[in-house]
């Protein structure tokens, strides 16, 4: 099983997602002028929140599963929101279209979508699954942590145009449209939406996908921030979103999968109503089928004594919301700054508190503690044994 992605769309850019076969989340009116550049004019804010959509655009691997959520638009004759599949990813990495007056159908969406993937059919079905019937129905739940949680946080939260949902949260997903649609998928590759049904229907005409693929390098720019230290926690979660699993950067493959196959990630994963979020959190299967689930703490800073409060937060909520719909090991991870002795706490006040960590969660592995520095020019990933 791989990961499904929820992509967000509205009455006008759904017909041109199924139209074109892609996916895409927007900057608004902002051009990215730091993509593989060490320096922005962009103010910080702007340009965390764009690393952010950076990050969600690559988290996506090929062959992961797309469901498109069509927004709620009264004027429209959309009178509640729906969830239309399903799709899956086509090309392994998503790229940027950036904004100016070459962005591919940009006059046709009405809008800028800066980062974009490429999908292809998997299984259709023409009906869509309203919000109510997948969040608010009740009836064939038998315990809170069987709702789809991803979701609900996301409807709460408000402002992700891609979020990923958990693999058996898929699984119910995809269960409701198959029974909404009784097993019936369009037999077709070419798609379009019948606004008048609020369908998914074949389309006789096939639109080509012909705009610009500009690969995403956020490196330069993490770099150049360390350097100068700012704090660029989202660009190292964005980096390590994009690398992890894909055998370019050597030493965090090593520390994290071991090996073992990657079968589902994401990135500021919610983890209750408070709004807490897990940096990035991982699935991988061992080779035995055994399963581990990975939520990774990240700090652009050295470590500091309240890292493991946090990650406590992070298991506690796995404990109770994941691992009866998935039964998995828990390997908490911390990754910090190398730590040099800078701030006024000493190294063993960190060991201690990552000791404590274990002796008090004896129900997971022990916490992993990886520090990151430059080496060499490369941003290098070592995990510390205490």
């Amino acid at each position: 099983m791989s990961a499904t992605h929820v992509f967000i769309v509205d009455a006008n850019t759904f017909k041109y997602h199924l139209e074109y076969q892609f996916a895409g989340t927007g900057a608004k009116d902002n051009y990215i002028d730091f993509n593989d550049k060490g320096t922005t004019n962009l103010y910080h804010t702007t340009e965390n929140n764009l690393v952010g959509m950076i990050a969600d655009s690559q988290r996506v691997r090929k062959e992961d599963h797309v469901i498109f959520y069509l927004q709620q638009n009264h004027s429209a004759g959309i009178n509640e929101g729906k969830f239309y599949g399903i799709f899956k990813i086509k090309e392994d990495l998503s790229f940027l279209d950036n904004n100016d007056d070459k962005q591919f159908i940009k006059d046709k969406l009405k809008k800028s979508l800066t980062f974009r993937t490429l999908i292809k059919p998997y299984k259709i079905y023409p009906k869509g699954v309203t919000e109510w019937e997948a969040l608010d129905e009740i009836k064939y739940i038998h315990s809170p942590n069987q709702m789809l949680w991803s979701l609900i946080y996301r409807k709460l939260r408000g402002n992700r145009g891609n979020t990923m949902i958990t693999i058996y949260e898929s699984e119910r997903l995809f269960k409701l449209l198959r029974e909404k649609n009784n097993r019936q998928v369009l037999n077709g590759n070419n798609f379009t939406f019948d606004f008048n049904n609020q369908e998914i229907v074949i389309d006789s005409k096939i639109h080509n996908y012909i705009g610009r693929k500009e690969k995403i390098n956020i490196l330069p720019r993490l770099m150049n921030k360390y350097i100068q230290e700012k704090a660029f926690e989202s660009h190292l979660q964005a980096y390590i979103v994009q690398n992890i699993g894909r055998n370019t950067v050597l030493s965090l493959d090593n520390i994290l999968l071991k090996g073992f196959n990657l079968e589902w990630i994401g990135n500021e994963v919610f983890c209750g109503v408070g709004m807490q979020k897990i940096d990035i959190m991982l699935s991988i299967v061992k080779l035995n089928e055994e399963k581990v689930v990975v939520p990774i703490e990240l700090k652009s800073i050295e470590a500091t004594l309240d890292n493991v409060n946090q990650i406590q937060r992070y298991v506690d909520w796995i404990e109770q919301y994941y691992i009866p719909n998935r039964i998995s090991d828990i390997q908490p991870v911390l990754i910090t700054k190398k730590f040099e002795g800078k701030s006024k706490i000493k190294f063993n006040d960190i060991v201690d508190s990552l000791k404590g960590f274990n002796k008090q969660n004896s129900n997971c592995l022990p916490l992993k503690y990886v520090e990151f520095g430059i080496e060499n020019g490369l941003l290098t990933f070592k995990e510390v044994k205490y």
